[in-house]
């Protein structure tokens, strides 16, 4: 089990409570709103914290290059570009059934 599944099991364990306060803290890191790929009508409905919640509903089609995201080292990510992509979750589960050249 790598760093990405020990972080999600051990936050399936916690309590509603813990869950949103450790969901905030990681979320507080996000760095989306800085990124050139983050557009105004991502910002106007909100949408952050793409690795973990999905990608972008509508708001972000165009990739134009990320910073190194301070969540990744902390929850083992391995992938990039979730905002277009989808979850880390989500991108890990199309890898494990497609392999690791789909685009």
């Amino acid at each position: 089990m790598d760093k990405f599944e020990e972080m999600m099991s051990a936050m399936r364990k916690m309590k509603p409570d813990e869950m949103a306060k450790a969901a905030e803290k990681y979320k507080a890191m996000c760095i989306c709103p800085t990124c050139p790929t983050h557009t105004r009508c991502a910002k106007n409905a909100k949408e952050t914290f793409f690795c973990i919640t999905g990608k972008s509903f509508m708001c972000i089609s165009e990739e134009k290059g990320c910073p190194t995201c301070p969540v990744t080292p902390e929850f083992g990510l391995k992938h990039k570009f979730y905002c277009t992509r989808g979850a880390e979750k989500a991108l890990r589960y199309e890898h494990a059934l497609w392999g690791t050249k789909m685009v």
